[in-house]
Formats: structure tokens, C-alpha cells, sequence
């Protein structure tokens, strides 16, 4: 059977320091990634670099605001990328494709689906994915955190065994990596291991990203089964020695044993995608954190907050004020409010369509 990962590239690896793109580390990833693909794994590349392509390209004739240089410049970056993209896999006799992201691609299901059956389709035909955010359009709630978000939520939507996330440091380290004291996280348990406070909130010139942002989205991963390892993608070869399990210098999170199901990967993955607040009491919040698989029921319910549709993903929120999972919701809010607190009546979120966090 074959392996299928997702390779996250930053955009501190392809640019260089005047902004341009840095071919000779695209062109050493892209003869990995052949490799690999030439192998027996499945790769699907979630691939930064298309603001910082498109801004060598044009000076604008006026001062624009961080929106629209943004759509700007990302809109002639990502030609000039996804070129360069198909330029040195056709060198490898290997057909790539372009896939661009929203938010609005994982919030509803069936947006979810036929992009998953996209890159399926893709596999299938051995054609390598290449994704990255729609930054022409993806501005204001629409945006990801960065493009380690996006990676983390197609890991998830595509049964991905690992998720490698190249920066431009080795891993996370127990202080600021540039300090000689401190040591590097070789690997983390995440039903152990709390590192919050180690992490370095700084960010690269060219991503929107940062450490902590790569920290959360690995654990939740990992949560969900997949091996995250994040590692310095200007190390040569990095991506074929992690694959062979040879000891590289990285930051390895382990993954959960527990079996998650497709619809439930989605949904823990929504988080920035819910429409409303359900409001529970006591009595609901024991069952649902028990180890049963219990439903939410509206005679557990105690509020109603938002305006939402069937369908629709909520959060479920205690009387404490504490978020204690996700889900898709059978009822929408004005349905939802007329059955508050009443018994036999159908589950507002059904078990299958509910994520608690642990």
C-alpha cells in the first residue's frame, strides 16, 4: 500500500533575501519529491512563495493598502511560481496540477468533498498536487493562518500518514534557536509534553506564520493519527533521509493511536469555521466528556447563541464559558431555540458529527 504525505514548503525556503525566487532550493525539493514519487509514496505539496514571487515583479503606481498588495502581488506571484513548479517536474517527466484553497473550500461538506475527490482523482493518475491559498481572494475571515493551517487541514481531509513542515530552522527549540543554550525538541508526546511557553512567536519576513502557529497545528494533527515532523528544508536531502527514518535533526510529534473517521477529521479541523455557540449544562457536558459515544441532546441545552442553518458547524460551550468540542448541527438556530431543554426530541449534534476536545 502506499504511503501518501503532505510536504509543506515555507516561504522563507524559496525566496531568497532580495525577495526573488530561490531556484536551486526549489530544484533540490522538486528531485526529492520525484523520488519519492517515483517510489511508492504519494505526495501532495502545499507550497508557499506567491506574494513574495509577485512583489519583484511590478512596483505599483501607488501606496496600496495590505489587502490589495496582497491580492496583487499574489495573483502575478502564483503564475510565476506554479511555472517554475511545472517547469522542473516536467524535467522529471512528472505531470503537476494547481490546486488554490479558501476557508470556504473545508467549511461546508460538500466543498470539502469535491476537493478531496480533486486531489484524489489527481493521485490516482499520479499527477503531484501543488496547493496554496487563494490569496487573490482570501483576505479578512476568509484567510488561513498560513499555509501551515492549510497543510494541516489537507493532512487530515486526504488520510495522510505524515505531514512534513519545512522552516528555516531545525525544529521547535526550548528558547530562541539562535541562543547556543538552547536545545532542540526531538520529539513530542502530545498527551504529555505541554511546550506553549518555549515556543518564539516571531515570524519570517515572507510567511505570515510563525512557530506557534506550526506547534498548534501539528498537535491537532497528531491528535488525529498523523506523524508531523518539522524540520529545515535547507538541509540537502531532508525530505529522502526523513522518509528512511535516518536520525535527522527535527522536531518529530507523535502521532495519537486512536482510530479518527473522515467525517470527524473535518470536523475537528473546523474550528474556524463555526457559525454559532451551543450553550450546555452540566449534565451534558459529563456524558459528552465521558467515553461513550454519546450525542448532544436539547434537553442538555441551556442557550442558543448565532444564526446558523442545518448543517452548519457550531461550538459547544459550557457554563463555565469553556469550549469543549465542535460539530455539525442537525437544527438550524431558530429550530435549535424552540427545542431548548426539551427531551425526546432528535440530537441538535449527532455523535458521528461531533469532535470533543481532549
Amino acid at each position: 500500500m502506499k504511503e501518501r504525505i503532505v510536504v509543506k514548503i515555507g516561504s522563507q525556503i524559496l525566496t531568497r533575501k532580495d525577495g526573488t525566487l530561490d531556484v536551486t532550493r526549489m530544484s533540490a525539493l522538486v528531485d526529492q519529491i520525484a523520488e519519492l514519487h517515483k517510489g511508492n509514496t504519494e505526495v501532495i505539496l502545499v507550497s508557499s512563495g506567491a506574494v513574495a514571487a509577485g512583489r519583484t515583479e511590478i512596483k505599483p503606481k501607488a501606496k496600496l493598502d495590505t489587502i490589495s498588495a496582497r491580492q496583487l502581488y499574489s495573483s502575478i506571484g502564483q503564475v510565476k511560481l506554479i511555472n517554475r513548479y511545472y517547469d522542473l517536474f516536467r524535467q522529471q517527466s512528472i505531470v503537476c496540477g494547481q490546486i488554490l484553497a479558501t476557508k470556504e473550500d473545508f467549511a461546508t461538506r460538500r466543498h470539502y468533498l469535491n476537493q478531496r475527490n480533486c486531489m484524489s482523482v489527481m493521485l490516482d493518475n499520479k499527477v503531484i498536487p501543488i496547493v496554496n491559498e487563494n490569496d487573490a481572494i482570501s483576505v479578512n475571515e476568509l484567510m488561513f493562518t498560513d499555509n501551515d493551517e492549510l497543510s494541516g487541514l489537507v493532512a487530515a481531509m486526504m488520510n495522510c500518514k505524515k505531514l512534513i513542515i519545512l522552516s528555516n530552522i531545525d525544529g521547535i527549540y526550548t528558547g530562541d534557536p539562535c541562543n547556543p543554550k538552547s536545545k532542540i525538541f526531538r520529539e513530542i508526546d502530545i498527551h504529555k509534553d505541554n511546550i506553549e511557553d518555549c515556543i518564539q512567536s516571531s515570524k519570517s519576513a515572507t510567511g505570515r506564520g510563525g512557530m506557534t502557529t506550526k506547534y498548534n497545528i501539528a498537535r491537532k494533527a497528531a491528535e488525529e493519527g498523523i506523524e508531523v515532523i518539522i524540520a529545515n528544508g535547507r538541509r540537502d536531502n531532508i525530505l529522502i533521509e526523513l522518509i528512511k527514518g535516518k536520525d535527522v535533526v527535527s522536531t518529530r510529534f507523535m502521532p495519537s493511536d486512536k482510530g479518527t473517521t473522515s467525517v470527524k477529521k473535518w470536523i475537528a479541523h473546523s474550528n474556524g469555521f463555526t457559525k454559532g455557540e451551543i450553550y450546555i449544562n452540566d449534565g451534558a457536558r459529563e456524558a459528552l466528556l465521558s467515553n461513550k459515544a454519546v450525542s448532544l441532546l436539547p434537553i442538555g441545552v441551556t442557550k442558543i447563541i448565532g444564526n446558523f442553518e442545518a448543517d452548519d458547524i457550531v461550538r459547544i460551550i459550557d457554563e463555565s464559558g469553556n469550549q469543549i468540542g465542535i460539530g455539525k448541527t442537525a437544527y438550524n438556530s431558530d429550530k435549535a431555540k424552540e427545542i431548548i431543554g426539551k427531551s425526546n426530541k432528535k440530537a441538535i449534534i449527532h455523535y458521528d458529527y461531533l469532535y470533543i476536545d481532549k
